[in-house]
């Protein structure tokens, strides 16, 4: 019995002595303290203490000192800052999406701030670094779920930040390059047109046209079925020429513009073949004259030539 009473106060007292082992009596503050929780005597201190760990790359300490900042310091001068160096603890390992996260409290809880510009900035550059990242994933392939869409979230949000800051017109043409890399063509159109309403001062404007000719041109990559689409395409990047004779993407344009008049003969190629194999020969000579005098400087005026000459026999 009295070996048991001594076990059972070694162990009260051992868990006693462990329980106190994290707290310190502060004569300062006349009472027990656990320095895990403790915070320093002003904001400035405690800031001043989180970047230490900071500078030395230690993201996730300087995260739990910047925090505790925020949570006893919430209305000081400091909060905002602290706010703003855990965006940049997040950018240290390597999570960009929390990071614009913990940057946009700054903008909508501490409006006083001074960062918002280099915020806004920062947002844009990660956006990015994202968008970098997914093309690296499996090249813009995969259904925009989950992760993937955080590109657009984030370019959204340098939008809303600064709607006619300098990062607005390019976040805006960005979304529809992502939508386009991810062949969803028409919404990559729609945002291209949302660049051109939107700014059409900006550089970025005249681009989106260049891209909204692209992405009519991706959409008529099958012949047989694009005839309309493919047209319009080819009167999006002619128009782009005309407005734009000296810029770098006209040359590529005109390129795109003979590909598409390919493609918009070779349809009509298979239109005249389908009428012929009918026997239905008029309408098919009608369909290969119009290649050789519409589409004379395409690979298929010469093949539409033959196949003229071939009904000729034919008919006779």
């Amino acid at each position: 019995m009295i070996k048991r009473l001594f076990l059972t106060g070694m162990i009260s007292a051992l868990l006693t002595t462990q329980a106190f082992a994290f707290w310190i009596w502060t004569p300062e503050t006349n009472r027990w303290i656990n320095p895990k929780y403790a915070v320093k005597d002003t904001p400035k201190l405690q800031l001043e203490y989180s970047l230490e760990f900071y500078e030395q790359k230690d993201f996730k300490k300087a995260m739990a000192e910047l925090q505790k900042l925020i949570a006893h310091y919430p209305k000081a001068r400091e909060a905002a800052e602290a706010q703003y160096y855990i965006g940049l603890c997040r950018e240290g390992l390597g999570e960009p999406y929390k990071a614009v996260k913990d940057y946009q409290v700054v903008i909508e809880k501490y409006p006083f701030s001074e960062r918002a510009p280099e915020i806004v900035k920062r947002q844009y550059e990660l956006g990015e670094s994202l968008m970098e990242g997914a093309a690296e994933k499996k090249g813009f392939v995969a259904t925009i779920i989950g992760g993937d869409y955080d590109v657009i979230d984030v370019f959204r949000t340098v939008i809303r930040n600064a709607p006619y800051g300098p990062y607005a017109a390019p976040a805006q043409y960005k979304i529809g390059l992502y939508l386009q890399e991810k062949q969803l063509y028409q919404e990559a159109r729609d945002e291209f047109e949302k660049t051109i309403n939107d700014y059409p001062e900006s550089e970025w404007a005249s681009a989106a046209k260049y891209q909204i000719a692209l992405s009519d041109a991706k959409r008529s990559a099958d012949a047989q079925y694009s005839q309309k689409v493919t047209k319009a395409a080819v009167e999006e990047f002619k128009h782009f020429v005309k407005e734009n004779p000296d810029a770098e993407l006209s040359q590529k344009a005109k390129d795109h513009i003979n590909s598409l008049r390919e493609k918009e003969a070779e349809n009509s190629f298979i239109i005249a073949e389908y009428y012929e194999k009918r026997k239905q020969y008029e309408s098919a000579k009608i369909y290969y004259s119009s290649i050789i005098s519409d589409y004379d400087n395409t690979t298929w005026a010469s093949k539409a030539l033959e196949r003229l000459q071939s009904i000729g026999k034919q008919v006779k």
